[in-house]
């Protein structure tokens, strides 16, 4: 590994950066006393710290000499609602919400990088360090920047990262093109004729029509779409009455569906209102579809180009060439940073958060952020900035 002996001395404040947030985690839109920590240890590092972006996001402003280049890096901030299950001693002192996705250690890989480059950094121009709240089906990227992030902070370019458990520890795993998946939300509510149960020929089982929506659900992926082209969907929630004896007279059915491509993301969406409609009339039913009913869907996360070939050799300058992924399978997971990637060119890699064993998987109640790489990501941040603004 490649890291500064400056960056090795910061261990230790990014460690207790890290479980300071693990253990009082906020989520979407709340995250005050991690905006709080963030916004006081940029200040401390005589960074020019700009408040309440999005109600509770910050971005720092570090500028060197004259350049007139700039790039943004951007780290996440919020928790999620899950119960925790681990009882070391920096577990979730706030009971129903977790950081069970690394947001915490994204942080705190950005405040050393800032922490170093406020006092060491060899660059010329400008570098915009974005803590960016509601990354969790909350789209705070596409609200933070509706309120004008890129107007007032004009960064050429932004990055991100995310931790991914199973890459190993000390590895980066990126390329070129789509990263992440889009993600959409549905809504179908099925509407009918409630009745006694023992009678359900007097009125509309909603129940059964919801059940048959579900399995045909399913043939959208393996019959309507490309099998070349990747897709998923699925129904992760159903709602319908409230008794043993009785038929409800609606079921509500959510869920969510993923792609790599806008057409294909188009035909899903297709597809869902087609078979929701088809059922229901079959059912004598009313059907209720809507899409993204509470927040925006995410787009596809695609890297561009040259901005990946940069973050490639960044990461390849700290970890070596051995040590980064060029070809990784892309995720079928979302990531709003594909808003701002719709603004900017730009990339976002993956830093190895080691094995997964133990439930230590993104979004499971034993998963824990990896410190030992905190001064691994903290480096590549470094190294892209003095990379992208060269002296």
């Amino acid at each position: 590994m490649n890291i500064a002996l400056e960056i090795q001395a910061l261990h230790a404040d990014m460690l207790r950066w890290r479980r300071q947030i693990h253990q009082h985690p906020e989520t979407a839109f709340e995250e005050t006393a991690t905006a709080q920590l963030i916004a006081a240890q940029l200040q401390q590092a005589g960074i020019e710290v700009h408040q309440g972006v999005a109600k509770t996001g910050i971005v720092g402003v570090l500028r060197r000499g004259n350049g007139t280049h700039s790039i943004a890096l951007r780290a996440d901030m919020d928790a999620l609602f899950i119960q925790e299950q681990n009882r070391f001693a920096h577990a979730s002192c706030n009971s129903g919400k977790m950081h069970a996705c690394g947001h915490d250690g994204h942080c705190a890989m950005l405040l050393g990088a800032a922490s170093y480059l406020a006092e060491h950094g060899r660059f010329d121009g400008t570098v915009y360090f974005i803590f960016q709240p509601a990354e969790e089906c909350r789209a705070g990227a596409h609200q933070m920047i509706s309120e004008g992030l890129f107007e007032q902070f004009p960064a050429q370019r932004v990055f991100g990262m995310h931790n991914f458990p199973d890459v190993p520890a000390g590895h980066f795993a990126v390329k070129a093109g789509p990263m992440m998946a889009s993600f959409d939300c549905f809504e179908i509510i099925l509407k009918g004729q409630a009745t006694h149960a023992a009678m359900p020929h007097l009125g509309n089982d909603v129940l059964v029509a919801a059940a048959h929506l579900i399995t045909q659900l399913q043939t959208i992926v393996s019959r309507r779409i490309d099998p070349a082209d990747a897709a998923v969907v699925s129904v992760t929630q159903i709602h319908g009455g409230n008794t043993w004896n009785a038929l409800p007279d609606s079921a509500v059915i959510r869920g969510t569906f993923r792609s790599f491509k806008n057409s294909v993301r188009e035909q899903l969406e297709q597809g869902i209102r087609h078979l929701a409609e088809s059922v229901a009339q079959g059912f004598q039913l009313q059907a209720d579809i809507r899409f993204n009913p509470e927040n925006p869907g995410y787009p596809v996360t695609v890297n561009s180009p040259d901005e990946t070939a940069n973050a490639i050799r960044a990461a390849t300058a700290v970890a070596g060439e051995q040590c980064v992924d060029t070809a990784p399978t892309p995720s079928m997971g979302a990531e709003d940073f594909a808003f701002m990637l719709q603004q900017k060119p730009g990339c976002y890699i993956w830093i190895g958060n080691g094995s997964s064993e133990g439930g230590c998987l993104l979004h499971n109640p034993h998963y824990d952020f990896n410190d030992e790489i905190l001064p691994l990501g903290a480096a590549y941040w470094v190294k892209l900035v003095e990379n992208e603004l060269s002296v």
